[in-house]
């Protein structure tokens, strides 16, 4: 069993890398590797619904980090993507990122564990962390919680090693994520059957 972890901050070794580090150590010691993937720092396209990725199954888009992930997510069993907080809301190449992955890629995640973390300075956390979210629930995605919202909150990594609940949250989020990923192989139960799609606007 594999997890990937997305660094959705520019910064390779700042406080969203401290927080994943944290979850990572919980997943190996239940014997569940672990991948890093780091966003960086080059720019990254925002999606414009030209709608090819729904005949190609990925972006048209081939000159940013989108194509780098694509064979990082198809190996993966599960998912966490961690951000930092700007303005109340994540990282905004990391949301152009997953807007284009989730459109052009979202049936390969479909069923598999997912989870959000978020750093930041002191608020803005908990709408980072729903912003997140909403990835994962309109994909048909269980959704692993923790013993609080998945937040570690410092202005550097030497502070985030300082917030022992935001460490504990991290570590009980990847036992919790271990224990659903080994349940669901070791009790497998097919997938319900989707309804054909409907989709409806609210025009009268």
């Amino acid at each position: 069993m594999k997890v990937l972890l997305i660094n959705g901050s520019p910064h390779a070794q700042g406080c969203v890398y401290t927080a994943l580090t944290e979850l990572a150590g919980a997943l190996e010691k239940n014997e569940v590797e672990t991948q890093l993937f780091q966003l960086g720092v080059k720019p990254v396209r925002g999606c414009i619904a030209c709608g090819k990725c729904k005949q190609t199954g990925r972006c048209i888009f081939e000159d940013d980090v989108l194509k780098d992930l694509y064979p990082l997510v198809e190996e993966a069993d599960g998912y966490v993507i961690g951000s930092p907080v700007y303005y109340a809301g994540p990282n905004g190449m990391l949301c152009a990122l997953l807007d284009r992955l989730f459109y052009s890629h979202g049936g390969v995640m479909k069923g598999k564990p997912a989870a959000a973390v978020v750093s930041c300075r002191r608020g803005g956390a908990s709408a980072s962390f729903d912003r997140l979210n909403k990835y994962f629930s309109i994909n048909q995605m269980p959704i692993v919680t923790s013993q609080y919202w998945n937040s570690v909150h410092g202005n550097a990594p030497e502070d985030v090693k300082k917030d022992l609940e935001g460490l504990q949250t991290m570590r009980t989020l990847g036992n919790n994520m271990a224990w659903l990923l080994k349940t669901m192989v070791a009790s497998p139960v097919p997938k319900p059957e989707p309804e054909p799609g409907i989709a409806t606007n609210f025009i009268r």
